[in-house]
């Protein structure tokens, strides 16, 4: 007898990159691109890259911390998701970890402590990094439901496209990779 849950995936979708389809219906995560660092029966756990959050700065971060910048570029901060919106996020290389740092497979490396920014601000940290404050989150089985009802496509993941490909862009660029043109998406599927 099977024991998976209705709608629950028999694969782990950690790794890989959800892609909001046309018309999933919440305007918050409208053409979202979220790598997803957990997937598992509890629940599932991304941070989205495909929009910013207006208004604020890795700069303004660091001061909010009271971390010097040094010589840190000052760039614009990734909208991660409606959770948590004041909680950070880097998504970064493999070159740089701690005891916070999660790993995405082919979307790179995620950490969550002050440290990371520390560290980049001080110019020891990853090569390549994005922040994003909040992250995007599902209960047991929620993210498995919203698959099969036409909210998400789960794209292979793609480091990249997170770090080469600007912000704007991604949503676009994940499909293209994946060999679909974007503009032949539709709004709904059927019901037989």
């Amino acid at each position: 007898m099977d024991e998976t849950p209705p709608f629950q995936s028999s694969r782990s979708l950690t790794g890989r990159i959800l892609l909001a389809m046309p018309g999933m219906g919440d305007p918050n995560f409208d053409h979202a691109v979220i790598p997803l660092y957990l997937h598992e029966a509890g629940g599932a756990f991304g941070v989205g890259v495909g929009a910013l959050r207006e208004g604020i700065t890795f700069h303004d971060v660091l001061a909010e911390l009271e971390i010097e910048p040094g010589e840190a570029p000052d760039c614009e901060i990734h909208h991660g998701g409606p959770v948590e919106p004041t909680r950070g996020f880097v998504l970064h290389s493999a070159d740089w970890r701690d005891e916070t740092t999660m790993d995405g497979g082919a979307n790179g490396l995620l950490s969550s402590s002050a440290e990371i920014l520390r560290a980049i601000a001080e110019g020891r940290g990853p090569s390549r990094w994005l922040l994003a404050l909040g992250y995007a989150g599902w209960g047991e089985g929620q993210l498995d439901d919203e698959m099969h009802r036409h909210g998400w496509y789960a794209a292979e993941g793609r480091e990249e496209i997170l770090f080469h490909t600007p912000w704007h862009e991604r949503w676009t660029a994940t499909w293209q990779a994946e060999g679909v043109d974007p503009s032949h998406l539709v709004g709904q599927t059927g019901r037989a």
